[in-house]
Formats: C-alpha cells, structure tokens, sequence
C-alpha cells in the first residue's frame, strides 16, 4: 500500500509490557540481573500496525501513557520528525535522557515500522540500503559464567560463523586475566572484545589494557565510566596498538554523542536506537560521519538489522544474548545470523517482525 497525498492519521496507540527471565544469572563489571524487561509500543494508522520496543524499565510503559499517546495520536504517520518534536515537548518536565528517552524511541521505532508498511516496503529499502547485511558479533560471557559456560558459548558462536566475540570483565579484576585466557583458548584465531561496562579505575584499566593485548583482545567497552571522557580519552592514547577504545551506549540524545566525539574519547562510537530511537541512530551516525569515526550498533539484533544496512559508518551490530533470545521468543520473523552476519528479511515490510502474542503473553507484565 503506498499513501496518497492525504496524510495517513495516527488513530491508536498501544504499549505493553514483558517482564522475561534470563536463562541463567547474569552479571557484568558494575550489574546483575535476572530478567529483562520489555516495553513494546504498537502503532496503529491506514489499517496497518508498526511495533517497536525498548529494554527498559516499566516506568516507560507509564510515560507512554501518560505523556506521548496524546503527542501521537491524530498525527500524520508518515512525519516522524513532527511527531518527534511533539514527543520531545512533551517529556521537557520529566527530563528528556533516561526513562522518557526509552519510551520516546518505542514510539519512533512503531512510526518508522508503520510507515515502511504503509509504502510496502522494508525500513531498510525506505532508508535506503548501502549493504546487503551486517557482520556482528556475538555478545555475552558474563562475570557469573563458570569458566566452562563462557567457553561453550563463545566457542560455539565461532563455529556458528561469527569472527568477532565480547566477554564481559571487571567484576573479579583477579579473575579476569585467566578469563580471558580461556575465552582466547576457545575461540581460537577469532578476534575477542572485552567489555568492563566502566569497573575499571583509570589506571588499572590502562595496566589491564596492555594485559589483554598480549592475549589478542582487539576492543576495550567502557574500560571507565562513560561519564568519564578524559579517562576514555587517557586510555584512548595510551592503549596499546590495534586495540579500540568504545563507548556510547548511554546515549539518548545527539548532546551525548556530540561530547564524545568532540572529546575524542573513543576509536568507536557505540549507539543502541531503543534508547536514542531510530530517528536518533540517524543522526548519530550523520555525526560520525562528519567526525569520520566509525558507529558500532549496540544490542536490539533484530532493529539493528536494518539500521545497519542502512548507516554509513556501521562496522558491525551488537548480536547480545539476551535480547536475541528474547526476540525469537517474542517476534515472528527476528533474524538469525549466517555466516557471521545478520540480513533483513526483504520479503516483509517494515521491520519484517510480528509480536507472538499468544507466546508473548506468559511474560505479560
């Protein structure tokens, strides 16, 4: 279906929330968990439904509610950038990163769904696609994993295809070293990426940097705090060669990216569009672009999809344990890798997914 000149009203908005279980407890450098919570947005305009989502927390379920039915509603479909500015207006009073942020880029993702759909087309064809798929990597080897448990999964995700593999560190600095020398063992020649999620003091994440080179590791997540943009920077220039220094998956606005691109404080620009919404990822990599460092995309594998084929300056998508596994839980159609990449499904429209409800509803929250 492709609209006419009339602008295709927004006439429902719906939002739902899953709470769904970890298959195991969970832990990085700085959290634990044992569940993840989903706040899934449903779009409704011209007969047809977007979806969209967010992992965060329920309050964004409230917010939707409360604050962005009412900006969406009665609105044309198709001018995203209107409804965003309304939105934006509407959380000024509740603080615009965090919580409203989340439940901001549900709404966006559904809009751009429903409006790929209303065109018949794929989000990637309507965004305009540079790259048949993306490379990912496999993300998980948590700090609660027994030595066994992050050699399984990594060394099974490498004879799945996937070259690039994360671990997480920092939780146990004593441990980490022999971690990764087991994760190394495992993985073989892939290429192995640690991720600290900020546990590190500057100076001991500098000494653990010239550590876990010796032992291959090729990128260094959050080596300190995020907020910490001098110390990215210090460990940015003092890192060994043939290591990148990553960060900005706490973005949710384009202030956040611009600060850390400004301050170069990192060889890799990380952004996650269910915190930033895909209209945000848009700009963060047009800010990459201009600042010509490269945008790696982080989680939400079955959003990324068609971003990243989509972005200039992606290298590679987040392919995040937990949110892969709860978006074959949860959708019909969420992508599987091959061959070390994710494709979007060009035969769908929109996001090429469609919400299992009768599977999804055990997790209903």
């Amino acid at each position: 279906m492709r609209p006419s000149s009339t602008a295709v009203a927004v006439d429902r908005v719906r939002v739902s929330t899953f709470v769904v279980p970890t298959d195991g407890p969970e832990s990085d450098g700085t959290l634990e968990w044992d569940k993840t919570t989903v706040v899934l947005v449903e779009t409704s305009g011209g007969g047809l439904t977007g979806i969209g989502w967010t992992y965060a927390d329920r309050a964004a379920a409230t917010l939707v509610h409360e604050r962005l039915i009412g900006a969406v509603e009665g609105q044309d479909a198709t001018g995203i950038a209107a409804i965003e500015a309304r939105m934006a207006t509407s959380v000024r009073n509740d603080g615009r990163p965090g919580v409203a942020s989340t439940a901001m880029a549900a709404v966006d993702a559904s809009l751009w769904d429903l409006k790929a759909k209303l065109f018949g087309v794929p989000l990637v064809t309507l965004l305009g696609a540079r790259r048949a798929s993306v490379p990912i990597y496999g993300s998980g080897g948590f700090t609660s994993y027994s030595d066994e448990r992050l050699r399984e999964q990594l060394g099974s995700w490498v004879s799945d295809g996937i070259r690039m593999v994360k671990m997480k560190v920092g939780r146990d600095p004593e441990r980490d070293l022999n971690r990764v020398e087991v994760a190394r063992e495992a993985i073989g020649e892939a290429s192995l990426f640690v991720d600290a999620n900020g546990a590190y003091a500057r100076n001991q994440a500098l000494e653990f940097a010239h550590a876990f080179r010796t032992l291959g590791v090729v990128w260094f997540e959050e080596p300190v705090s995020s907020d910490d943009l001098d110390g990215l920077r210090l460990l940015r220039d003092r890192a060994p060669g043939g290591m990148d220094v990553a960060a900005g998956e706490y973005g949710y606005d384009p202030h956040y990216f611009r600060r850390m691109l400004q301050a170069q404080a990192v060889d890799v620009l990380q952004a996650d569009a269910s915190r930033c919404g895909v209209s945000g990822f848009l700009g963060v990599d047009a800010l990459c672009e201009a600042f010509d460092v490269p945008l790696s995309a982080h989680c939400v594998p079955a959003l990324h999809a068609h971003l990243g084929c989509a972005a200039r300056r992606l290298v590679h998508v987040e392919y995040f344990h937990d949110h892969a596994r709860i978006e074959h839980l949860l959708f019909d159609g969420a992508p599987t890798p091959r061959s070390g990449a994710l494709s979007p499904d060009r035969s769908r429209p929109g996001l090429g997914v469609d919400l299992k409800r009768a599977d999804a509803a055990r997790f209903a929250a």
